[in-house]
């Protein structure tokens, strides 16, 4: 997996710090043709930014609440991992949404981007109202399901409720971003999420403890906090796609149901869902062998894990950029080079989020201890830190090359592989490690390492085929 040497052209147009400034302001690049290292650049800078935005949600919320115990700490991870499902459906329709505008961009097809992007916002307003209303209506059964004890429920049903009550903040925040990075406008992306989270930063601690004239809602105002962020930043990114900033612009007169897009949007995306759902739903099963050793255990995998996922999004900004590339060049009839453009992709990444494992590794106990001072909830954040940390090398490239299918259209390929290894693998290696071999949590977290890493290497395998180069979107 070693990355193909590119001779970059001498269009570097002023070098590193141009480029850096070029990809905050937003590029008007074409990024089907010319050096492919600084496309990458232009695309993952932002979009790195925007998933260290989305990374921020997830910290935010549990280091305020971390002040209310662990039984309102272990509330905000059961219900993050219910909410896992809503995750799934938002990045399975933005896997689908941004490969049809990645392609039809590529084609040099505008109003086929367009149609394609008011297609799935509004499949996603539908998918929000239908889990809304049962995220109302069922929370707290729904965290008896997930083994809260009955303390749990009775401080975390309300925030079970506005988190599941809000989720089309959710959907349409991630639907339109993805819209705006297969169109190449990562920079807009950004911006929305920069926006979204200085909302919900000023917020969150407003409502939980009651500053000012907030009233104090205790862990039910981090939910209350994030949806209102959250949805506010959908408000100003459909603004912006309604105005027309960027290179896709959707108008009243694509404010319909088109049958045959809308179809293979649903599609696409079904699979893609799947995908994501195996994935994160894996976190679930997990969390769910792990509260079997208390409330303390729990909290600690939940900040560990909220930590973890700091580090992973703007990872993901970076598999993002690969994938536009990868989608981009397909729809121009170049896989050569969206091949290349993987590959170096991956080189960075492990780069990065490899720079990253070590020092949550060398620097884990300073690190956890700045969301609980909580001596049994320390050690178990400490230990989920440092374990998960070690497969980060492996990792990087993983994340790459499945997002990489992804963005050509093959999302049945990683779906299988997502199967493979966090349901065949990963969760009966962590119950086996946990309860037989007698490692209790500790197991649970190697089991999540390994996992980690055999992604990447099964992923690199089945891409190195090149199957996914003649797929149709």
């Amino acid at each position: 997996m070693q990355a193909p040497t590119v001779k970059e052209p001498s269009e570097n147009k002023g070098g590193l710090w141009s480029g850096i400034r070029e990809a905050l302001r937003g590029s008007r690049n074409d990024y089907t043709q010319g050096s492919i290292g600084r496309s990458i650049m232009l695309l993952s800078i932002p979009m790195v930014l925007e998933m260290l935005m989305e990374s921020v949600f997830a910290v935010v919320d549990v280091f305020f609440v971390a002040r209310l115990g662990a039984s309102a700490v272990a509330a905000v991870g059961l219900t993050e991992s219910m909410v896992t499902l809503i995750y799934a459906l938002a990045m399975g329709l933005s896997i689908g949404a941004s490969a049809m505008v990645a392609r039809r961009i590529g084609e040099q097809d505008r109003e086929g981007a367009s149609r394609a992007a008011m297609q799935a916002i509004l499949l996603g307003l539908l998918v929000s109202l239908v889990f809304g209303v049962a995220g109302v209506l069922l929370a707290p059964r729904l965290l008896s399901v997930m083994g809260a004890s009955p303390e749990v429920i009775e401080r975390g049903s309300g925030y079970t409720r506005v988190l599941l009550g809000g989720n089309a903040s959710i959907l349409l925040l991630f639907l339109i971003n993805a819209i705006f990075r297969g169109a190449g406008d990562a920079a807009i992306a950004m911006r929305v999420l920069w926006f979204a989270n200085i909302i919900n930063i000023i917020l969150a601690p407003c409502f939980i403890f009651g500053i000012g004239p907030f009233p104090e809602l205790g862990v039910m105002g981090a939910a209350v906090a994030t949806t209102i962020g959250r949805g506010t930043g959908a408000l100003f990114a459909l603004s912006r796609l309604v105005k027309g900033r960027g290179r896709v612009s959707v108008a009243r007169r694509h404010l319909r149901v088109e049958p045959a897009i809308m179809l293979r949007l649903v599609r696409l995306s079904a699979s893609a869902t799947f995908q994501v759902f195996i994935g994160m739903a894996s976190w679930v099963g997990l969390i769910r062998i792990l509260s079997s050793f208390g409330s303390e255990a729990l909290a600690g995998y939940t900040i560990g894990i909220r930590v973890i996922v700091f580090a992973l999004l703007p990872s993901w900004g970076m598999s993002n950029a690969a994938a536009t590339m990868v989608g981009q060049a397909l729809g121009a009839g170049k896989p050569d080079r969206a091949e290349r453009a993987v590959w170096i992709a991956g080189f960075y990444n492990m780069w990065f989020l490899g720079t990253i494992g070590l020092l949550f590794v060398v620097f884990a106990d300073s690190i956890i201890g700045l969301f609980t001072s909580d001596p049994l909830v320390l050690s178990y954040g400490i230990d989920c830190l440092r374990v998960v940390a070690c497969g980060f090398l492996f990792y990087a490239y993983g994340m790459v090359v499945t997002q990489s299918f992804n963005g050509a259209g093959d999302t049945w390929t990683p779906t299988v592989i997502n199967l493979f290894i966090f349901w065949l693998f990963e969760i009966p290696l962590a119950y086996l490690l946990a309860f037989k071999f007698g490692l209790g949590p500790h197991g649970v977290f190697v089991s999540v390492g390994l996992a980690f890493s055999m992604l990447a290497v099964v992923s690199a395998a089945v891409f190195k085929r090149g199957r996914w180069k003649t797929k149709k979107v």
